[in-house]
């Protein structure tokens, strides 16, 4: 087995995924698309019922997963509302992780304005809830600034020093792994400590990447796809982000120093597509080319 290959099979060890309310009601049952020990994230986008992201955690729950729910700062009405989310992730299903965000929503809608207002008003450490992700934005964000970023990692860093609080960064998707890879090394330096987990776009054609870069506001992504797409006649192949998880996992493997401690993958194409090829490669059922692509051994669907 060759170092690169060994280095992809340990960035996969423990990868995640994540669904939407809407999607999940299109799933009879998760135990088809993915195995018991893979978390899944669950998404809540602006304009949504938060209570439907609490009724997708429980059938996770029920159907064997670790269910891992957003908490949209932004779009939380009151205290109580919070607390009473809190407490159903937990008591009906068996939340221990949860993802704290901002949320796209330009005007709060109660009193939360920020993921760190919800860390620090202490309901989540109270609900029982041991772990926390926080966002990560390697290529900054339509909705800050990039010094507002940066100071909000310094508090989180300072939040989990002064707490003991587990956090983790979870990164949005990007194309190539050099800016990822800058951005870690920037951070590191800058006093980082949270072990981030890097958001990679799942299996899907570019056309459908195109669409979901524009919606997440990841400009310099956007830049890359539209290179490739100036290639009409790749605009409906599948995408598969071969060289970007090889030289990230060449350089988690070689700099001791690398922040990176998993990846997160965006089902952008479909769950069922891109649970496969991330369990070929954590199953080592692949090969890596002389031109740096991963030629996976299962049958994608």
């Amino acid at each position: 087995m060759t170092d690169t290959k060994q280095a992809v099979i340990n960035l996969f060890s423990d990868f995640t995924v994540e669904t939407t309310p809407n999607s999940a009601s299109k799933i009879p049952d998760f135990n088809a698309r993915l195995r018991n020990d893979t978390p899944v994230y669950v998404t809540f986008l602006p304009g949504s019922d938060v209570y439907e992201t609490v009724t997708v955690a429980k059938r996770l729950r029920g159907e064997g997963f670790n269910p891992i729910p957003h908490i949209a700062a932004r779009s939380l009405q009151s205290e109580d509302m919070l607390s009473e989310i809190l407490k159903r992730y937990v008591g009906e299903a068996g939340v221990e992780h949860v993802l704290t965000i901002a949320g796209g929503v330009d005007n709060p809608l109660g009193p939360y304005d920020s993921s760190m207002a919800v860390l620090e008003s202490g309901l989540i450490d109270k609900a029982g809830i041991s772990k926390v992700s926080v966002a990560g934005h390697p290529e900054g964000s339509p909705d800050i600034t990039d010094e507002a970023i940066k100071e909000a990692l310094a508090w989180k860093n300072s939040f989990a020093e002064r707490t003991g609080a587990a956090l983790d960064i979870v990164t949005q998707f990007a194309f190539e792994a050099e800016p990822l890879i800058a951005w870690d090394r920037r951070i590191n330096a800058d006093g980082n400590k949270l072990p981030i987990r890097i958001g990679l776009p799942g299996l899907a054609t570019i056309k459908t990447l195109l669409g979901f870069s524009k919606a997440a506001g990841v400009g310099n992504s956007i830049r890359f796809l539209m290179k490739r797409a100036a290639d009409v006649t790749k605009l409906m192949t599948v995408n598969a982000p071969d060289k970007q998880v090889i030289d990230l996992a060449r350089y988690v493997a070689e700099d001791a120093n690398a922040g990176i401690s998993g990846v997160h993958m965006y089902a952008i194409g479909g769950l069922k597509r891109s649970s496969a090829w991330s369990y070929a490669l954590r199953d080592g059922l692949f090969d890596v080319t002389n031109q740096d692509q991963i030629k996976v051994a299962v049958d994608l669907g």
